[in-house]
């Protein structure tokens, strides 16, 4: 190697120019990465490894790398993604005693255009179950713990992948955002995350949460490495996702680099109310002085329906979780329970063990606003305003170009912090709900710390398909600033 830094402390994009110009080669840092995410086991961030298949896919970048011609943007660079991804070298669990040690005959389509790009998967990360909650302590194999303080949450429901980007385990990592569960942790764990608008990712081979919402999505240390991963993870795929858009795939990193003068950034009042704590509010201040320092003109904007997104979205996501989670019944595949008098004693029983309480507490309520007699009145009602958001942001876009607020309310609680109350972590997603409702693209960019020394995120909403421009706007926030390059004590 002839770079001084460790290769952990490389960002992609410079990974890639070390692995292209042979300064380090595939197999050399799939081993480190390797290497550094067994040592570093008790953050509980991976759930499960291949070393044969990763060292295999190694060698095959190396021997690409060697020949002579174009390489692929990625070729050689580790990556791990979280469980929600169906792979076939790895187990596929999400998060779930439903599926324990199930092994998928194909890989997800994200994984598969990953891999196409030449990056070499290192493992699986822990998530919570289903991807249902916003602190990772719903996984059935564990909690995952925040590098910068483990007796914190890293946020949910992507926290392995968080937790294990911040730590230097792994570049960076794969995500899926439902109603904001790539963007709060990686404000929490201080690194940088997007999700696409809504169908930009394929969905297939994603285990389903709540099919309307779920999009993936990649979380790395900057938002050029978020750029160059998007661009591979994204495009059409109308043969095995009816919600893919049928848009061609793009360069995501083509406008990295242009001015953000006179960009107008919109920072909605009701972003900053009541239940805002003082120190998130203060880093956010921060990094909106610092955009005005850059050229940009904050624009003072309103999305009224902000507080309806909590209830909505815990209406419809629970409602397509109760139909996605029918499947798992214990005939075909996964956990099946071991003693039973008939078949429906098999499916109470088999679902009543391999589904944690958060999972059944969201198929109860989604069976309950679903069933007859309640449909009008609760399901159809929460479509009709989640509409109604869409059409907030729309009319805030008449004003400006992006829109930015905070990412969660607070920094990272403590794990357990929350105790039985469910409705305080459903109260921490209420910036990220309105976006994910709405199918618009928006990401987390870090820009300081908060209380006990614990990162903040600024959150950055932009219009359909403006990922290029949210990501400029980060990466130019990034060219002045260092809070991307902060790193967790003993990692």
């Amino acid at each position: 190697m002839t770079t001084s830094t460790a290769l952990h402390d490389l960002t992609v994009a410079q990974l890639a120019s070390l692995l292209r110009t042979r300064q380090v080669s595939a197999l050399e840092t799939a081993q480190h990465f390797l290497t550094r995410a067994h040592a570093h086991a008790s953050l509980g961030a991976f759930l499960d490894f291949n070393e044969e298949a990763t060292l295999c896919q190694a060698r095959a970048a190396d021997l690409a790398l060697a020949a002579a011609g174009a390489t692929p943007s990625l070729l050689g660079v580790p990556l791990a993604h979280k469980d929600i991804f169906v792979t076939r070298d790895f187990v596929s669990t999400a998060g779930s005693r439903m599926l324990a040690g199930y092994r998928s005959p194909f890989d997800a389509s994200v994984v598969t255009r990953l891999a196409e790009q030449g990056a070499v998967t290192l493992g699986k990360l822990n998530c919570d179950e289903f991807a249902m909650g916003s602190a990772n302590e719903n996984s059935a194999f564990g909690p995952v713990k925040n590098p910068w303080d483990a007796t914190r949450t890293p946020g949910g429901s992507s926290g392995g992948s968080a937790a294990a980007v911040a730590a230097r385990l792994v570049p960076a990592a794969t995500g899926t955002d439902t109603g904001g569960s790539i963007r709060q942790p990686a404000s929490f764990c201080g690194v940088t995350g997007i999700k696409p608008t809504y169908g930009r990712a394929s969905r297939y081979g994603m285990v389903a949460f709540a099919s309307s919402l779920d999009q993936a999505g990649p979380m790395a240390r900057t938002a050029q490495d978020c750029a160059l991963l998007l661009s591979g993870m994204c495009g059409p795929d109308p043969d095995r996702d009816s919600t893919s858009l049928d848009v061609p795939a793009e360069d995501f990193t083509r406008l990295l680099n242009e001015s953000v003068e006179g960009l107008r950034i919109g920072v909605p009042a009701e972003f900053f109310g009541e239940g805002l704590s003082d120190d998130v509010r203060a880093a956010v201040d921060a990094a909106l002085k610092e955009y005005e320092k850059l050229g940009a003109k904050l624009v003072p904007i309103s999305l009224p329906r902000t507080e309806l997104s909590i209830p909505v979205y815990y209406v419809i996501a629970p409602a397509e979780a109760s139909s996605n989670l029918s499947r798992f019944d214990g005939v075909k595949f996964g956990h099946r329970a071991d003693q039973y008098t008939d078949l429906t004693d098999m499916y109470k029983k088999t679902r009543s063990e391999g589904f944690g309480d958060e999972v059944k507490r969201r198929i109860m309520i989604g069976t309950y606003v679903l069933s007859h007699g309640y449909y009008d009145a609760y399901y159809l009602q929460a479509q009709k305003i989640r509409r109604m958001i869409a059409d907030d942001f729309q009319q805030a876009f008449k004003r400006c170009d992006v829109i930015a607020g905070p990412v969660a309310p607070t920094v990272a609680w403590k794990l357990g912090g929350h105790g039985n109350d469910p409705l305080a972590d459903y109260l921490a997603d209420i910036f990220t709900l309105p976006g994910s409702l709405a199918g618009l693209p928006g990401m987390s960019l870090p820009v300081g710390f908060g209380a006990h020394h614990m990162p903040v995120g600024l959150q950055l909403i932009g219009n359909y398909l403006q990922e290029a421009k949210l990501l400029n706007v980060t990466h130019r926030f990034q060219q002045a600033t260092d809070w991307h390059m902060a790193k967790p004590e003993g990692f």
